[in-house]
């Protein structure tokens, strides 16, 4: 699996339907996050725990593992079976995060790499403490679903732009990558690349997925094209030649902040 922060899709599945874990690490994901939260029902979350800790008793390194908040009692169980089970998910992704303090402890305890969710609207007031709580976080998402519901808005692009926005604000302050809310609309190509399209240009490096047919669009929209790489190489090449100096380069001139986004696409393609 690529480093998390690299990921351009990530894919959910449930975390009780064990005979989809395969065919979702089969879809070309960069990553899958088994879940025990919002696709795992209140009766079913001790079995499915339990199948996912005896899943993880062995490396698996495409899939994280999405546990319970810590403010709920679910949430409070996820924790202490993964401590002392010593399970290993190759991530763990956090829901609702609201405080530095919630990153911390699950950084102190597990000591694995961390993707907070960012759903509230004190959630959305903490961002960039949350992004910048703990070396082990190496993505922050946007969790528009329950994030609408908070704010009492709907969940379209225009009254969510500003908190995308403020997520891509703090992941760029903490170096990390920032990750969109699924696209619910299964049958809904078109709006999905859109989508992606969108808070591509803002920032984000990547989407959640809940379906598998949504990996191929994702991974076209957010792997650099080979027309894309070989522009960025000549620019740094170009501008490393004229010694630092602004340089002409296909009758625009190239300075610093042109250089820097070339050599951020192209340190991105590496990882």
């Amino acid at each position: 699996m690529r480093e998390l922060g690299a990921c351009r899709v990530l894919l959910f599945t449930p975390g009780n339907r064990p005979e989809r874990f395969a065919k979702a690490a089969a879809s070309g994901t960069d990553g899958v996050i088994l879940d025990l939260e919002d696709a795992v029902s209140l009766p079913d979350k001790a079995l499915a725990r339990k199948t996912l800790l005896e899943f993880f008793s062995k490396p698996q390194a495409q899939f994280g593992l999405r546990v319970n908040n810590i403010h709920t009692a679910a949430g409070v169980a996820d924790l202490d079976a993964l401590v002392a089970s010593g399970a290993k998910p190759a991530f763990v992704v956090l829901p609702k995060v609201e405080s530095a303090f919630e990153v911390r402890l699950y950084g102190k305890l597990l000591g694995l790499p961390l993707l907070c969710t960012v759903e509230s609207a004190r959630g959305l007031d903490a961002a960039t403490e949350i992004a910048n709580a703990d070396p082990l976080v190496q993505a922050i998402a946007f969790g528009g679903a329950d994030l609408a519901v908070d704010l009492r808005a709907e969940l379209a692009w225009e009254p969510m732009l500003w908190g995308r926005g403020r997520i891509a604000q703090a992941a760029a302050t903490a170096g990390i990558s920032a990750i969109d809310v699924p696209h619910v609309a299964l049958d809904d190509e078109a709006g999905l690349r859109a989508d992606a399209m969108r808070v591509k240009a803002m920032g984000f490096s990547a989407k959640l997925a809940i379906h598998p047919k949504q990996v191929g669009p994702l991974l076209e929209v957010f792997t650099p094209t080979t027309a894309e790489l070989e522009r960025a190489a000549a620019i740094v090449a170009a501008y490393d030649k004229a010694g630092g100096n602004v340089v002409e380069y296909q009758g625009k001139m190239v300075e610093g902040p042109i250089v820097k986004s070339a050599q951020r696409l192209l340190a991105l393609a590496n990882k």
